[in-house]
């Protein structure tokens, strides 16, 4: 254990508490509501708003999951980085305006089965109901993808036991969620977003850096044929094209991704948001071109070393950071120093995971709260009532995730995220992109979508992954086909829903623009 590099991860956890307590006690003092808990009363700016969403999004994954499968098996995992670019500069410019005023116009909806039910002007439940039970089910895979990412980061740094580290990281992350609300989430995702990039930036130019000095001796490297081709079969055989399909099939989860979307939502007013679409688009480039260039300089700066045991390919960024700290600091005699900054690049690993855990537990206990709890269970709930029912959620899902990750049977980061990544794509992708750009889409239609693209992304995972076709492919279309034949088979939607869609169209003067 280094103290220092200890100190520095302290620090960290005293600052995100300091956060949630800071915004607990600016709004108790106000009496914040329910919009205000969970949606920061729309009023996010857009430097907030578009490293929130680019950090709830980038979890950990992207600092230990991405740059290990490309030091792993090289350039051919590339095509999962173009198809999370083209995803969130989709998402940025088509969806996020167009949701963020559809969703005022819907009855000022601040969940997603909240805006998809009052989209089609009904009082009908079943969206909010199987929405429910998808968000329980995904977000503790999806928290506990965060937790396992802690918890691997202090057993690796710290030598803690595993599941100590992840108790203690989702205490930490329960705290600050159920003291601050969206406010605070949003604002340490800032911070979190800012460190993320800033460290995946700063390691593989400090890594060359170090291996052109006198004193590199070069580390015994085999790498694997093709490894620095982006087909990664070297030819268009199907291992390629499966990993193109799936690689870019990644950018299909932007549409359908709860606690992304809900940043759209709390966007202030238009000059925000076009403010947040320009710094989400280069943000996302910015740390995707880094995360690979850490995968790549990895493999050369640490050998064959991490490839050989089970789940090493992870620590390639921590042991980059760990190994380039230690140069500098036995080269300037600033030994203490170095392990303190060592300790704070090592905490972007602990931002991605808990930028993302917060959001997720945040997004379901709004979803549970004011489509479950108050409409089916307690309809005179006051707003005390619901932010409480909300925060026993968050405790609830971080308690389930924290026995999912610690689970001997657990397979690791990547499988955690890419499953529920495609869960929540397959479902609500298709409903969304249809329910925001067709107005011929119906409630029936919309139900159909969320069912058909659940069930099919689990029956694919669980009994056809040998196609090597990512998930989220098949039960995108199938949730996108269902949605469209159950829209034209049922009646046609109602003036009242057509107005309402229309009234989420860009102003006058931006199709003048146009």
């Amino acid at each position: 254990m280094k103290i220092p590099e200890l100190a520095a991860l302290l620090l960290y956890f005293v600052f995100v508490l300091g956060i949630g307590l800071y915004f607990f006690l600016r709004d108790r003092k106000k009496s914040a509501g329910e919009k205000d808990y969970f949606l920061g009363g729309r009023q996010m700016n857009g430097w907030v708003s578009a490293l929130s969403a680019g950090a709830s999004d980038m979890s950990a994954w992207v600092l230990m999951g991405l740059p290990g499968s490309i030091y792993l098996l090289g350039m051919g995992q590339i095509w999962i980085a173009a198809g999370l670019l083209l995803g969130t500069v989709t998402a940025w410019l088509t969806i996020a305006p167009v949701l963020r005023r559809c969703s005022i116009a819907a009855g000022d909806a601040i969940t997603i089965p909240q805006f998809l039910t009052r989209r089609f002007c009904t009082k009908r439940k079943e969206i909010m109901v199987i929405s429910a039970v998808v968000f329980v089910v995904t977000y503790c895979i999806y928290t506990a993808a965060s937790l396992y990412a802690c918890g691997t980061l202090f057993n690796t740094v710290l030598g803690m036991d595993a599941k100590t580290a992840m108790l203690i990281a989702s205490c930490v992350i329960v705290v600050y969620t159920f003291l601050g609300g969206f406010n605070a989430v949003c604002w340490t995702d800032f911070f979190q977003g800012l460190l993320m990039l800033g460290a995946l930036m700063f390691i593989p130019i400090l890594a060359a850096v170090m291996m052109q000095s006198s004193g590199w001796t070069p580390r015994t490297t085999a790498l694997p044929a093709n490894y620095y081709n982006a087909l990664s079969g070297g030819r268009a055989d199907w291992k390629s094209i499966s990993d193109i399909i799936s690689g870019l099939g990644w950018g299909l989860g932007y549409f359908g991704m709860p606690h992304i979307l809900i940043r759209y939502f709390s966007v202030r007013n238009e000059k925000e948001m076009r403010k947040s679409q320009i710094i989400g688009c280069i943000w996302i480039l910015l740390i995707l071109i880094a995360s690979s260039a850490v995968g790549l300089v990895g493999r050369k700066f640490l050998g064959d070393a991490l490839a050989r045991s089970k789940d090493g390919n992870t620590l390639v960024f921590i042991n980059m950071v760990r190994s380039v700290f230690d140069w500098i600091g036995s080269g300037t005699g600033l030994a203490v120093t170095a392990m303190f900054c060592a300790g704070i690049l090592l905490s972007a690993i602990l931002a991605a995971a808990m930028s993302t855990a917060d959001s997720q537990l945040l997004a379901s206990a709004s979803a549970f709260a004011s489509d479950l709890y108050k409409p089916l269970l307690r309809k005179d709930a006051s707003d005390r009532e619901m932010l409480w029912a909300g925060r026993i959620v968050v405790v609830g899902i971080a308690a389930a995730a924290y026995f999912i990750a610690g689970d001997p049977r657990c397979k690791g980061l990547m499988d955690l995220v890419s499953c529920a990544w495609a869960a929540f794509g397959s479902a609500f992708g298709p409903v969304m992109i249809l329910a925001l750009f067709w107005k011929r889409l119906t409630y029936p239609g919309a139900v159909a979508g969320i069912v058909a693209g659940a069930a099919v992304d689990a029956l694919w995972y669980n009994f056809l992954r040998e196609t090597l076709i990512y998930e989220i492919v098949p039960g995108f279309a199938a949730g996108l086909l269902a949605a469209v034949i159950v829209s034209l088979l049922t009646k046609k939607p109602s003036r009242e829903v057509i107005e309402l869609f229309e009234a989420s169209r860009p102003p006058r003067q931006d199709r003048e623009v146009r």
